[in-house]
């Protein structure tokens, strides 16, 4: 089989599609044969070693979280699942391993994939859609008819907690780039600041003591600008963790939550439900196929933009 993986920490030059072999599935894993994947950017933050503490130093290591596909084993103890269950999930943040034609994760970490969702729309979900569950309902016990300002409302993971968001019943302002101010009105989000002409100073001024919640998904909001944002019973909701963020969230841990991403059955098959419903979906910026990915993940992480999130295709010819 073939996978994207690297022989040390570093740029998008370590990259390489290479063969690899696929262990049994332990107590509590399942295998599963990927279909479609997607891009997110703490893909490439592991590769570069941000976070080597948790992923330790044994090489080669693979690259990947999101992906949609079919079981094709598990492991003693796994009830859930089966082969030739359709599912759609996470890798271990540890192991990774989803840009690739087949990956082993836990059981917890999957969902069946509802036939209303193809492959591919399944595979943009996870985790976009598992942050916003983590942040706004079990973090900031978000309510119908509060106020949420999202930082970065049309990133990958911005645009799914919008639409959580509003499940909930909540308001929604937001941040966003020029280019995609309208998108983020299409979501929903009113009002809408362009980061590019205002600064973070101003934006508190005009938002001082405003929200319920302020959930920073692009990691660009300064600590003291959202802090001024909420009002006083108010949570700030961070993913973008830096030795200065946690010292100030262990001083305020009420109001100050950070956090890493823990997906569940539960959220994802939530997830899947309000995807077949409408209610919440991520857009394919880019496709290509696993032998074409490199080059799309090295663009991303270079900073070039697309409208929506980058699609790997692993086996199109199967159908879902």
């Amino acid at each position: 089989m073939h996978r994207i993986q690297y022989h040390q920490y570093g740029g998008p030059d370590t990259m390489r599609l290479e063969e690899f072999e696929l262990p049994a599935p332990q107590a509590g894993e399942v295998a599963v044969s990927i279909r479609a994947a997607s891009v997110n950017p703490i893909d490439w933050k592991l590769r570069q070693g941000q976070l080597k503490v948790m992923t330790g130093r044994a090489f080669p290591r693979a690259m990947g979280s999101d992906f949609a596909g079919v079981v094709s084993a598990v492991g003693p103890g796994v009830t859930q699942f089966q082969p030739g269950d359709h599912v759609y999930g996470m890798t271990r943040l540890k192991e990774s391993g989803a840009y690739a034609e087949a990956v082993i994760t836990l059981e917890s970490y999957l969902a069946l994939k509802p036939a209303g969702l193809t492959f591919e729309q399944a595979a943009l979900l996870p985790t976009g859609a598992v942050m916003a569950w983590n942040g706004l309902v079990e973090r900031a016990h978000l309510r119908k008819g509060q106020r949420v300002f999202v930082n970065g409302a049309t990133g990958g993971v911005g645009e799914a907690v919008v639409q959580v968001a509003r499940m909930v019943g909540a308001t929604v302002a937001g941040s966003t780039g020029t280019a995609s101010v309208v998108r983020a009105r299409e979501l929903g989000v009113e009002p809408v600041y362009d980061y590019t002409g205002l600064g973070a100073a101003e934006l508190a001024q005009l938002q001082a003591g405003a929200f319920d919640v302020v959930f920073d998904t692009s990691g660009t909001l300064p600590v003291r600008t959202a802090m001024r944002m909420l009002r006083k019973s108010g949570v700030f909701l961070d993913i973008n963790a830096t030795p200065a963020k946690f010292l100030h969230a262990a001083v305020n841990r009420r109001r100050h939550k950070i956090f890493f991403c823990t997906p569940t059955t539960q959220i994802l098959t939530e997830a899947a439900d309000a995807a077949v419903a409408g209610d919440l979906g991520m857009r394919a910026g880019e496709t290509v196929l696993l032998g074409a990915a490199i080059g799309l993940i090295a663009d991303l992480e270079k900073g070039r933009k697309i409208p929506g999130k980058g699609l790997i295709l692993v086996d199109p010819a199967a159908g879902d």
